[in-house]
């Protein structure tokens, strides 16, 4: 379909949509496009499980346990959990819709007691759901504002504004007193808990409230005020430090903090960078990318970030498709074994892509911070907006380029894809490309079970018949090699449109897509 009719229908199906209510708890499953039943439902075998050597990312003290605090899974970044994921024995896939036109499922976490809490993003705004992890039925929900970008989508006949928008709550963490905390689209960072009320019922309640307005400009577009004069910088997303206070940057570089005690907040701007990725913190500091340079960031005694070091990369001519912008499109990966500490970003070089990889101790002379700078993928397509796993000295990068949205890769169509992993060597020499493989993973952020072995990515391969069809696929972190890949459904609204694999602590692999949640698990255990 030529991208100009892509451009003309889908604001026009998003105008007419925008109050389409969102589905009852455990209403419906999401539906599959014609076509399922002409396409492989599952292919490979059931994988061993053969755990990795190494140690997990240090416990964040102020963040749920590794593996249940967010998209990233830990404060590193990495990408890991400490348990299996689905090894292949005879998978079962569920799902749950959640509104009528997306209900896309992005950030899960869990809880102490292994309930969902995710944030969910409909075209009448983005909606926190505590979901049962079996049923997938929502047990409790609450609406945060509407985001600009819906207004601008709308009001300006351009949707891209919308797939684009990084803001307003998609980025979210659960604490470690099962808390979940996001900035919404008021440039307000919010702290939401989740009860059991009188009547049994679950509620979500506002725990705590910070107003950021004082340190970032907020005349946004609204339905009263859809062409504001004034300037609208949206928080893009919050992380605590080991100090337990909430960091939080933006969309035109601003980066501050909210010390959760006082209510003091502090802020720094960078000024003509923009900031359109998740950030990562490790006891030694704070790691942020921008769209022109990686940084290592400490806070004053006040709470004022200061940069400890700065660290430009190549940026490229424009953005690629399957970017949001020019500029790296990775959260910074922490990671390193035997002692050394290391950060990972991609560049946006224009022929090739690379994975830089820096030491981030703060004493470390510039001409030496470089570990190494190696390209991936081919020619003319290698670009990623999504994180790199990292575990030991290993890190896995896929490739994204030619994904742009929903509309990208309907008809049958893929990505050229590609998956890559690089290790550090040993004595911190530079770096060594151990595998390549030819997994076409458009656009989730991948994950490794650290327990399992696994790769776990969402592939769609090219289909002659025009078949939408989307797959969980296993690989296997030592080989590069598929071991298994199972149909979770057809059609775009099985298109994970950026959305992550989540692995939860039973086994369950979750994929946000575009219409709501889905769930692959091992053998044939009954939905609810």
């Amino acid at each position: 379909m030529p991208r100009i009719r892509s451009a003309c229908v889908l604001p026009a199906l998003i105008a007419a949509l925008v109050l389409a209510p969102t589905i009852p708890a455990g209403a419906e499953e999401i539906p599959k496009a014609p076509g399922h039943r002409l396409v492989d439902a599952y292919a490979g075998a059931p994988a061993d499980a053969a755990p990795l050597p190494g140690e997990a990312p240090p416990q964040h003290p102020y963040l749920a346990p590794n593996g249940r605090s967010g998209m990233h899974a830990d404060a590193a970044g990495s990408g890991t959990y400490p348990w299996h994921g689905p090894l292949g024995e005879r998978p079962v896939v569920d799902s749950e819709k959640m509104a009528a036109v997306g209900g896309e499922c992005a950030t899960v976490t869990f809880d102490s007691a292994g309930r969902i809490v995710t944030v969910c993003g409909t075209f009448r705004g983005f909606l926190v759901k505590l979901l049962d992890p079996d049923s997938l039925d929502t047990l409790a929900e609450y609406a945060l504002p509407q985001r600009p970008s819906t207004v601008e989508a709308i009001t300006r006949l351009d949707f891209s504004r919308i797939f684009k928008d990084t803001s307003g709550g998609a980025y979210a963490y659960l604490d470690h007193r099962d808390r979940l905390v996001l900035a919404d689209s008021r440039q307000h960072v919010v702290r939401l808990a989740h009860r059991r009320q009188a009547d049994g019922a679950w509620a979500f309640e506002v725990d705590a409230d910070w107003d950021l307005t004082a340190h970032v400009p907020h005349d946004c577009a609204t339905w009263t005020d859809p062409y504001p004069r004034g300037d609208c910088d949206p928080v893009t997303s919050v992380m605590p430090d080991w100090d337990g206070r909430i960091w939080w940057v933006t969309r035109q570089g601003r980066v501050g903090t909210v010390d959760p005690d006082s209510g003091a907040v502090r802020s720094v701007r960078l000024p003509g960078e923009e900031i359109q990725n998740s950030f990562s913190v490790a006891e030694d500091g704070v790691s942020v990318v921008s769209d022109h340079a990686l940084y290592s960031f400490r806070a004053a005694p006040d709470g004022t970030p200061r940069t400890l070091w700065r660290q430009p990369y190549d940026r490229g001519s424009g953005p690629k498709p399957g970017s949001v912008n020019q500029g790296s499109g990775t959260t910074p990966d922490l990671f390193g074994a035997h002692g050394e500490r290391y950060v990972a970003i991609t560049d946006n070089a224009d022929d090739r892509m690379n994975v830089l990889v820096y030491r981030r101790g703060a004493d470390v002379p510039d001409a030496e911070r470089l570990v190494c700078r190696v390209p991936v993928f081919g020619s003319g397509a290698s670009t990623t907006d999504n994180s790199l796993i990292s575990w030991g000295n290993s890190l896995v990068v896929e490739n994204n380029y030619g994904y742009e949205n929903v509309t990208s890769l309907t008809f049958g169509r893929s990505v050229v894809g590609g998956a890559t992993r690089i290790d550090v060597r040993a004595d911190g020499s530079g770096c060594d490309t151990v595998w390549e493989s030819d997994v076409r993973s458009p656009s989730t952020v991948p994950k490794l079970s650290t327990t399992a072995g696994l790769l776990y990515f969402y592939e769609k391969d090219p289909n002659r018949f025009g078949v939408d069809a989307w797959y969980l696929t296993a690989v296997d972190f030592r080989t590069g090699q598929r071991r298994w890949k199972q149909l979770v459904g057809t059609g775009p609204a099985y298109d994970n449109n950026w959305a992550p694999i989540t692995l939860g602590p039973d086994g369950t692999a979750y994929v946000g897509v575009f219409n709501g949640l889905a769930a692959v698990r091992d053998g044939a255990r009954p939905r609810g």
